[in-house]
């Protein structure tokens, strides 16, 4: 391959034109000259064929391609920023719901904390007034554990008493008028 290369290289630099721009200009041996009237030809048959106008055509077509292009993607950019507004529009609405619910859950919140204090405040209340109750029960039945104990107490030293200082005979003649007064007062 290299040998190759190396060989085409030296036939390119050992070829000279041949005859290349010699003479008059206006002559068929000067290259120059027929090169021209070649690309004159060959304008002509771009020309005769209606290439230009082709060409034209085919970028016209190509620029209203990329006319609608550009307009399709405007539409979208367009399209694109009404939705980006809708949805931060919808955010915003979501946020400022989500505050409302939040404040809505605080006022809420310190409703049920007032009602749970003002319950727990009668219930103290209930208990308070349920252990005075209690209290002036005891003390009630407290005071009538002493009057009977102290009635036994009299009763049992006025019968000692009575049964030192008094006969049978007179003991029984109590025993029977203590009998008619009670039960007159239960009567």
């Amino acid at each position: 391959m290299r040998k190759t290369l190396a060989v085409a290289s030296v036939a390119m630099m050992g070829a000279t034109p041949a005859l290349a721009a010699s003479g008059p200009f206006f002559s068929l041996r000067n290259t120059d000259f027929v090169v021209l009237i070649s690309f004159l030809i060959f304008l002509g048959v771009l020309v005769y064929f209606k290439v230009p106008g082709m060409l034209g055509k085919l970028l016209d077509q190509r620029a209203e391609g990329i006319k609608k292009d550009l307009d399709e993607a405007r539409a979208l950019r367009e399209e694109a920023q009404n939705l980006l507004a809708s949805y931060e529009r919808k955010q915003q609405e979501v946020k400022e719901q989500a505050e409302r619910i939040v404040a809505q859950a605080k006022v809420d919140a310190e409703a049920t904390a007032a009602q749970a204090k003002a319950d727990l405040e009668t219930s103290v209340a209930r208990r308070l007034a349920a252990a005075e109750d209690q209290i002036a029960s005891a003390e009630a039945s407290a005071v009538k554990e002493v009057r009977n104990a102290a009635i036994t107490v009299a009763v049992k030293a006025a019968e000692d008493i009575v049964s030192k200082n008094t006969a049978a005979k007179d003991q029984a003649k109590l025993i029977d008028d203590a009998i008619a007064t009670v039960g007159s007062k239960l009567h």
